[in-house]
């Protein structure tokens, strides 16, 4: 029969290392003398796997296709049979079904916060029982398990990275312009921004409109530019709400911020135009002939939102680089982004097997090819790529000094997905000061 670690085992092992902390370092918890008194960890042939694994996720569709393609080697080499179950839902899904003790072998959530609020009742198998934990952390962007971290335990391990810290340009009229495609610091990439405003160009290309969830690309910004300005270690004590929402340094940056996004003629049509604009258009004035605008600050994921032809034709269309670091703050290269981690519910042979090669290096390639997908692992082969821009995008997180979780991703639902989202147009549009606004948040912060 399938075996579980008991919500006694499993919460033991979570209180033995709290001490640890979401900025400690990546040691392996079962290598030290806190959590390895008290976690087994498992062999193989300790239980036997039934030949079939039942997998619940949030993609479909042709992503749905790519993943199952990306798993059909392991199936036949293994005899491993794997049942996927796509749904739109999982948020809920996975909390009603958990809630009725009817849990998916394995688990692929979008989002971190949701992962925690299931680990903290105890029915997700911390991957150190299972996984080579410091091989893994070696392999993977520097940073990926850290954001991943509850109370000093990892419940899961990435399979797919979604990297946000990227400043997108139209090739041709951006580099006939001559305009800089290194810049060190963003104090330099404002100098680039400046000469495009000398040449009669709006610099930058911007857009919040998302329905209800108008505001989330503010949020974006307002996390890289913490993570850029005061660190990691500030950022994470920020969004786990170690410090106040409201504390200086995030007042700062909503300023630094706001003379951006604010600044006279920095973005085409100004806060009006970023509010109405959907965020799917923010690219398209790049590709207007003449462009109207050089930059757009926005993950991977907006390459699906370019004009059809240019993205038929991107490695001659589409310049990338890093959004770069900040003058006088964290010395390093940092990269804002996301991710699908994979839990275990179920600890058998299969569901180990399976869980081993879903968050190794080895994983991934057909879906690499069809594009839409990143691994998170700095040894993948990056030739798998459907072309160069993307593996210019995985060569730039592979880079990094430090990967960071998208900060509403991981705060509470009614902050990360309600007073943040909010708070950020009232702020733009100059209805709240940066003061009043991050103490509206504080003061909203759940208990």
């Amino acid at each position: 029969m399938n075996r579980r670690l008991t919500r006694r085992t499993v919460m033991a092992g979570t209180a033995a290392t709290a001490a640890v902390g979401l900025a400690g370092c990546l040691q392996n918890p079962d290598a030290g003398s806190g959590a390895g008194t008290s976690v087994e960890r498992y062999s193989e042939g300790d239980t036997p796997g039934t030949g079939t694994v039942n997998i619940l996720g949030a993609f479909g569709g042709q992503e749905q296709e790519a993943f199952l393609a990306s798993l059909a080697d392991f199936q036949d080499e293994t005899g491993i049979t794997i049942n996927y179950t796509p749904d739109s839902d999982f948020t809920t899904t996975i909390q009603q079904r958990v809630g009725a003790g009817d849990y998916p072998d394995i688990a692929l959530f979008p989002q971190p916060g949701g992962l925690f609020d299931i680990a903290e009742q105890g029915v997700i198998v911390p991957i150190d029982v299972y996984l080579d934990y410091d091989a893994l952390a070696g392999s993977l962007i520097t940073g990926f398990l850290d954001s991943a971290r509850l109370q000093g335990r990892v419940y899961g391990a990435p399979m797919r990275m979604a990297c946000k810290s990227l400043i997108w340009y139209p090739k041709k009229a951006y580099d006939d312009a001559g305009y800089g495609t290194e810049p060190a610091t963003m104090q330099e990439l404002y100098e680039i921004a400046d000469a495009i405003k000398a040449d009669g160009i709006t610099p930058w290309s911007d857009g919040w409109g998302a329905d209800q969830a108008t505001g989330w690309v503010g949020t974006d910004w307002i996390e890289e530019f913490m993570l850029r300005v005061h660190g990691p270690e500030v950022y994470d004590d920020w969004i786990y709400h170690r410090m106040p929402f409201n504390a200086p340094e995030v007042v700062e940056v909503f300023d630094i911020v706001g003379e951006l996004l604010k600044g006279d003629g920095n973005v085409l049509g100004g806060v009006t135009n970023i509010i109405n604009t959907p965020f799917s258009e923010a690219p398209l004035p790049l590709f207007e002939d003449p462009a109207q605008a050089m930059l757009v600050r926005q993950g991977n994921f907006v390459t699906g939102f370019f004009p059809e032809d240019v993205q038929g034709n991107m490695d001659s269309e589409v310049g990338v680089y890093a959004m770069p670091t900040w003058d006088g703050g964290f010395d390093g290269q940092p990269i804002l982004g996301g991710g699908d981690l994979a839990a275990m519910f179920t600890l058998n042979d299969d569901t180990v097997k399976l869980m081993q090669f879903l968050t190794s290096a080895e994983f991934g390639g057909p879906w690499a090819q069809a594009g839409g997908w990143l691994s998170p692992h700095k040894t993948f082969d990056v030739s798998q790529y459907a072309d160069e821009t993307t593996r210019t995008v995985a060569e730039i997180a592979a880079n990094a000094d430090v990967f960071r979780y998208d900060g509403s991703d991981v705060m509470p639902n009614a902050v990360g997905g309600g007073t943040f989202w909010t708070g950020m147009v009232e702020w733009l549009q100059d209805e709240k000061t940066s003061q009043e606004v991050c103490d509206e948040i504080e003061n909203g912060w759940p208990e």
